[in-house]
């Protein structure tokens, strides 16, 4: 495995600690600044869209993991495949579970640090 190999996936593994802790601003600053997510039935969204959605979710507990199926890292540009198996519980509701598959795409910063750049999420 490659140092850049080993870099993005301690990114998806960061990711998935601080979203488990509720911790936004790691999660903030592990995209670029122009990241673009796209789920079904939605118009594509950005970081601040994306930070907007996070801070309605202050008091949901998320519990999961990623599995990467599949990483290549092309230069200076990186795509991954991810399985996703998470359990979303709101303070006084029931738990929501969902999985599926992510493509992902990684931009290598000038300092060397990977950020996420792009995201298909294809939950169901």
């Amino acid at each position: 495995m490659t140092q850049d190999e080993q870099a993005i996936r301690d990114l998806i593994d960061t990711w998935m600690r601080a979203s488990r802790a509720g911790d936004t601003a790691t999660v903030l600053s592990l995209m670029t600044e122009d990241v673009v997510f796209m789920v079904p039935g939605r118009e594509p969204f950005g970081k601040e869209a994306f930070a907007a959605a996070s801070d309605g979710m202050k008091n949901v507990t998320i519990d999961g993991r990623a599995t990467i199926v599949e990483l290549q890292v092309l230069g200076d540009w990186a795509y991954l495949r991810n399985r996703i198996d998470i359990t979303v519980t709101p303070p006084a509701g029931s738990p929501q579970h969902r999985s599926g598959y992510t493509l992902t795409i990684l931009r290598k910063q000038p300092g060397g640090r990977w950020l996420l750049a792009r995201d298909a999420n294809l939950f169901a």
